[in-house]
């Protein structure tokens, strides 16, 4: 499958990282996998860009990385999309996620409205409506940070850049 998409993800810190996973490592232990792509961070999606538009969005990139400082986000609950087939943590939109949101957003048409999230798990809603009882156990609120970007294309995943926040 030739690549689809251009993503650009702003990743959590390690401990974050940790606790997200500890999450899917109990799903895991109750017999859930997800449709979800493996091996990237968790991450809160920022922009989606046609893969003809990997300079601009690296760009786009460069700019919101030296224009934003690492910054912390409450992750204080779960959501699921209309339906029903990707389960994520939601994170409160703040002044710092907004301001990082509007140098990655360059005014290219997107699918669907901008709504922070970190993916939990992507399935058939029957499945995701089973996972629920071991996330809601797993799940606790928490403050995470952002510390850097990554960009991605995919299917297959080709990481394009990461670079750390500076402002």
């Amino acid at each position: 499958m030739a690549e689809q998409i251009i993503v650009l993800m702003a990743d959590w810190d390690e401990e974050t990282q940790k606790a997200l996973g500890a999450i899917y490592e109990d799903l895991q232990k109750e017999g859930f996998t997800g449709k979800q792509t493996p091996g990237i961070p968790y991450h809160i999606s920022m922009s989606t860009y046609p893969i003809d538009k990997e300079a601009e969005a690296l760009e786009a990139m460069k700019k919101a990385a030296e224009a934003c400082s690492k910054f912390e986000v409450s992750i204080s609950h779960l959501g699921m999309f209309a339906g029903g087939s990707i389960l994520f943590a939601a994170p409160d939109r703040n002044a710092e996620l907004d301001k990082l949101h509007s140098f990655c957003d360059i005014g290219l048409p997107q699918e669907f409205a901008w709504t922070p999230h970190t993916t939990i798990m992507i399935d058939e809603p029957d499945v995701i409506h089973s996972a629920l009882p071991t996330v809601v156990k797993s799940f606790m609120p928490r403050v995470g940070t952002i510390k850097r970007l990554h960009l991605c294309a995919f299917w297959p995943t080709r990481e394009i850049a990461a670079i750390e926040l500076k402002g």
